[in-house]
């Protein structure tokens, strides 16, 4: 996921790492107690905020399975209700537990994410 330079090497893999722990960190301690959200939250928290400091991109897998208001865990049936709805678009529709924050994920069929692209991380690494 970090960027590699022409050696292999990928710059700040130490911070990915950490990154994925804490996140790990945060899905166990909202397994062994749903009730008690508060360390969740500080994983969390903590993950944001070595993402903003070091200008680093969550994979979008991470970044949709934590609620922006109040940084808990999506975890379907535990923290979060997770619905399907197809009035006029179909969509996913998340909401938070804890904050009765909603999100929607529109269903394109012909929607890439910034992952999916590695033609943009090849322009991206010729930058550098």
């Amino acid at each position: 996921m970090g960027k590699s330079k022409d050696d292999g090497h990928v710059v700040n893999k130490d911070a990915y790492q950490r990154i994925n722990f804490l996140y790990q960190a945060a899905y166990q301690s909202l397994n062994r107690s749903p009730a008690d959200l508060n360390l969740c939250k500080f994983y969390v928290n903590i993950m944001k905020t070595i993402t903003k400091r070091l200008v680093l991109r969550l994979h979008p897998d991470m970044k949709r399975n934590f609620c922006r208001k109040c940084c808990v865990l999506l975890v379907p049936g535990l923290s979060a209700t997770v619905r399907t709805k197809g009035k006029r678009e179909k969509h996913t529709v998340v909401t938070c537990l804890e904050c009765k924050t909603i999100k929607r994920y529109l269903w394109c069929e012909n929607h890439k994410l910034w992952v999916d692209h590695p033609e943009l991380w090849l322009k991206r690494d010729e930058c550098t």
